[in-house]
């Protein structure tokens, strides 16, 4: 009966021990559960994340696209504009110059009518005259010159405040109008 009573024990204590083990098992199986389950959760929200700031990068690089190409088109119809208004005065000044000779020849008949000091008086209204027209190419092509170069900077500055949107600087303009 003794041996009985040690196998009904042994039996006992070896259904305890797989009873303890199974519970241990369900209990580590639990906290693997739990821990991909928080996994999965971390990875999810990084994953949100980085979509959120794809999705603002490229609307950042959508508006940079929009407003290069408007700066853009903008320089070149200011440029366009200001060759317009440089071959209407250089056009002004060849009408001038071609019509310098024939002014030339009228003050000369009326030198020639008056004394000589008239005479020298003719050459020198000549001379003022043909300065004056080619002055006024020089300045209409100073003026193109300088027109050009304002619209440049313009242009230059509207990029640069554009570039630093782009890198999310909304602090100041790079310098104002």
């Amino acid at each position: 009966m003794v041996y009985t009573h040690a196998a009904a024990l042994l039996l006992g204590m070896a259904l305890a021990a797989i009873g303890t083990w199974n519970v241990q098992a369900w209990r580590v199986g639990a906290q693997i559960e739990s821990i991909r389950s928080e996994q999965a959760k971390e990875e999810s929200t990084r994953s949100n994340a980085a979509l959120v700031e794809n999705t603002k990068t490229s609307i950042k690089e959508s508006k940079h696209a929009q407003d290069t190409i408007y700066n853009a088109d903008r320089l070149a119809n200011l440029k366009t504009g200001i060759d317009v208004d440089v071959r209407a005065e250089l056009a002004r000044a060849e009408r001038l110059h071609r019509d310098t000779d024939s002014r030339a020849a009228t003050y000369r008949a009326q030198a020639q009518a008056d004394a000589a000091a008239r005479s020298d008086l003719a050459d020198k209204a000549a001379a003022l005259d043909r300065q004056l027209a080619e002055g006024l190419g020089v300045v209409a092509i100073l003026g193109s010159d300088l027109r050009r170069r304002d619209s440049e900077v313009a242009a230059l500055r509207d990029q640069v405040n554009i570039e630093r949107r782009l890198s999310g600087d909304d602090s100041g303009q790079a310098c104002s109008r």
